[in-house]
């Protein structure tokens, strides 16, 4: 009896054991997918300030809790899902779908470099000023955008783990969803409330906190204004590289390819530590400018449609 008692604690303790592996790997595969996505995390972090930029105050946090919830919905209920079924009865799929996504962001950046050089301006009016609609419709449109970069995130993180079993798979990218959600809006979060912590520490403090609090106040402005320029970028080199890759699965080989040489040729020539980074810039400016010129693509073939339209009525 002590014996067949022994044999199952270690039978239990061998099964703690595995179990304890199994989070290990989880968690190990849910960290390299998290680190592939990191061009789009970034995007994602950068963009999202601008949809409760010019927003009273008191509404900022509401509005981003909102999109949180909203950007948790998108990738658990709706891009899960579908994710794992195309991944486990028709992959060939995922690579098509990650490029229109790729498309989509390629033109919302280049659309936005066309805008910043025709003197376009934002949304200068606080939407709460406009009532409960306009706010309803500024998170409708950040829940939207998300959807598009949640789809790339989780859709990239997949590819990393297609060789898991399905339900590690399911594991990993559900802790990929809720871990890079709540790191995006986090940040977003501390991002948007920057100058009230500027202020209250102004007002509490002379000494060396209130000096923080008046560069805080002072800073918080051109911060939001580089974080908008470096989501645009983030756009197009994250867009860009999508296409590159996916063109390159898909058979066409000589974008991907000449990115990838010159990248090397950098490298190479620079060597070391300054060679991988110039490397690395090379690859991300490369792929902008791909990203720019898919983007003009788009932009052209959507102006032209009405156009065409407006014509064939006449």
């Amino acid at each position: 009896m002590a014996g067949g008692l022994f044999a199952l604690l270690d039978d239990v303790a061998a099964l703690a054991r595995l179990a304890a592996a199994s989070i290990d790997d989880v968690g190990a595969a849910a960290g390299r997918a998290t680190t592939k996505a990191a061009g789009v995390v970034v995007d994602d972090t950068a963009v999202t300030p601008q949809y409760v930029h010019g927003v009273t105050a008191d509404r900022e946090l509401p509005m981003i809790k909102k999109i949180t919830v909203g950007s948790l919905r998108n990738k658990l209920v709706i891009i899960l899902p579908v994710a794992l079924v195309l991944s486990q009865f028709v992959p060939g799929l995922l690579t098509p779908i990650l490029m229109v996504g790729g498309a989509y962001l390629c033109y919302e950046g280049t659309e936005r470099v066309w805008g910043a050089l025709r003197g376009h301006s934002g949304h200068a009016v606080p939407v709460t000023a406009e009532g409960a609609e306009a706010e309803k419709a500024m998170v409708s449109g950040a829940i939207r955008t998300d959807l598009i970069l949640s789809t790339e995130i989780m859709v990239i993180a997949l590819n990393e783990v297609t060789d898991e079993p399905f339900v590690s798979r399911l594991a990993i990218l559900v802790v990929v969803a809720i871990a890079i959600t709540i790191a995006v809006y986090g940040v977003v979060a501390i991002i948007v409330k920057l100058d009230d912590i500027g202020l209250a520490l102004t007002q509490r403090s002379r000494g060396l906190l209130g000096k923080l609090g008046h560069g805080l106040l002072v800073g918080t402005p051109k911060l939001l204004s580089f974080i908008s320029v470096v989501g645009v970028a983030a756009m197009l080199w994250v867009g860009g590289h999508i296409e590159l890759n996916g063109l390159d699965e898909l058979g066409w080989h000589a974008p991907y390819a000449l990115v990838h040489d010159l990248e090397h040729a950098v490298h190479d020539a620079l060597q070391g530590t300054l060679g991988s980074i110039a490397g690395w810039i090379t690859n991300t400016l490369l792929s902008a400018v791909f990203g720019l010129l898919v983007g003009a693509l788009v932009l052209g073939v959507l102006h032209l449609l009405p156009r065409r339209k407006a014509a064939d009525a006449h």
